[in-house]
Formats: C-alpha cells, sequence, structure tokens
C-alpha cells in the first residue's frame, strides 16, 4: 500500500515539508516517484516515520538519527546499543537526582553556624563532591545558572553550600532531552533564591518527575524500534569474532 505525503502527514500531526526534511536527512529511505513525479510512500516510509515521532521525545534527534541511519544501513545491532547508551544516561540522570534529593532532605545542604555562608569551597572541591567537571560548573556560571565570588587572596572560584545545592539540581538533568518543561526546570533552578531549601526540594523532585516520564517516552521510542526492526527483517550484525 503507498501513501501520499499528506495522508502520513495528517496522521502525524506534521508538515509534508516535516517529512521532505527527514528524507533529505536521510532519517528514512529516499521516497519513491509516481509516473506524474510526485512522491509516494510505502507501509515500510510510514514506519520509519513512526518511528521518529515515538522516538525523538526520549532520545532526541541525534539519537534518533544515528539509529535510522544505522538500520538503513542494516546495522540492527549498533542500532540498538546507540539506545542502550542513551537509556543508561538516563538511569545515571535519574540516580543523581535520588542521590540530590537525599541530600537536600538530609539535613547536610544546610550551613553550620560554624560556617558562614559568606564562605565558600574552591572549584576544585565541589566537582570532587558532586562529580560535576570544573568545565561544566563554569559554564553554568557563565549561563547564570550559578554564581561564584573570588576568593581575595588568589581570585579563584569560591561557591557556597547554597551554590552547590543549585550546582546539583543542574547535575540531575545533564544528560536529559531538550524540551520546553526541561528549559522550564533549567530557568527554576536560575532563578531558585539560593537560601530556599523548600524550593530546592520542589525542584528536585520535579525533575524526578521529569525524568520519570521521559523514561516512558524512551520506552514507547524503543518499542516503535522493535516494530521497525520486524518490518526490516534485518540480522543482527555479525560480531568481531566472525
Amino acid at each position: 500500500m503507498n501513501f501520499r505525503p499528506v495522508d502520513i502527514a495528517r496522521k502525524l500531526n506534521v508538515s509534508t515539508s516535516a517529512l521532505r526534511n527527514y528524507e533529505a536527512a536521510g532519517l528514512v529511505p529516499p521516497a519513491e516517484r509516481t509516473a506524474a513525479g510526485h512522491r509516494t510512500y510505502t507501509e515500510l516510509h510510514a514506519a520509519y516515520f513512526e518511528c521518529i515521532q515515538a522516538m525523538s521525545p526520549g532520545f532526541g534527534m541525534d539519537v534518533t538519527a544515528e539509529v535510522l541511519r544505522l538500520l538503513q544501513k542494516g546495522e540492527r545491532s549498533p542500532a540498538l546499543w546507540c539506545m542502550t547508551e542513551a537509556q543508561a544516561a538516563l538511569f545515571r540522570d535519574k540516580r543523581s537526582a535520588d542521590e540530590t534529593l537525599a541530600y537536600l532532605e538530609s539535613g547536610e545542604a544546610e550551613s553550620p553556624p560554624e560556617e558562614p555562608e559568606s564562605g565558600g569551597k574552591s572549584i576544585g572541591r565541589v566537582s570532587a563532591e558532586t562529580g560535576v567537571p570544573r568545565s561544566a560548573i563554569r559554564y553554568w556560571e557563565k549561563e547564570g545558572l550559578v554564581s561564584a565570588a573570588r576568593n581575595p587572596v588568589n581570585g579563584y572560584r569560591t561557591f557556597t553550600r547554597h551554590q552547590v545545592r543549585k550546582i546539583r539540581l543542574i547535575h540531575t538533568l545533564r544528560q536529559a532531552v531538550y524540551s520546553q518543561e526541561l528549559a522550564e526546570l533549567k530557568r527554576a533552578i536560575g532563578l531558585l533564591d539560593p537560601a530556599n531549601l523548600e524550593a530546592a526540594k520542589t525542584i528536585a523532585r520535579d525533575s524526578l518527575r521529569y525524568l520519570e516520564r521521559m523514561n516512558l517516552h524512551q520506552l514507547k521510542g524503543a518499542y516503535s524500534v522493535y516494530k521497525l526492526c520486524e518490518k526490516l527483517d534485518v540480522p543482527l550484525s555479525p560480531s568481531p569474532r566472525e
């Protein structure tokens, strides 16, 4: 059965130009042509387009594009491992979010009386405590998500415990696929009053719920790839030993 571009566009609620762009980017096989030169898509094309729509919310377009290009080349095993890598990154974010919420709820995030908030930790110490690379912390400072004071003696960056809270929160979303919801979470972190511990806990819980939704999106995307593989009937790529 063949489909006109408008038929698939209506079914997926996208524009026909979006379909052409996916085709031009190599995410789907080249369209067939009618005698009059018009594009016509097969059921296999439709499966590719449906896969794009199902995968992109959870995996992002970069991973989606890589997976679909590999499948077109018959390289199913590398395609599946590419998805597994993205799923593993999401799991690491989830574990980081759990640890951040536990940190915020433990009381450790509070500034003890003997450690005035005017003091601070070096970027190296913050990096070691949070697992966030120094380059990422500097970038977040440049973007206005966190702020640092300067040591009056050597001019080095120093971060208060309140700023470390924000660094931990941002870290929980480091691998997340861009979406409007993610942008709003990061904006909330950037606007967070550093001294407001309860607001920080709320953002941490919101981040966890966001990651849970991303996990479901990835499950739907993986199922769509499974259905596409059934249509393709592509054998697994041989192992390096074969």
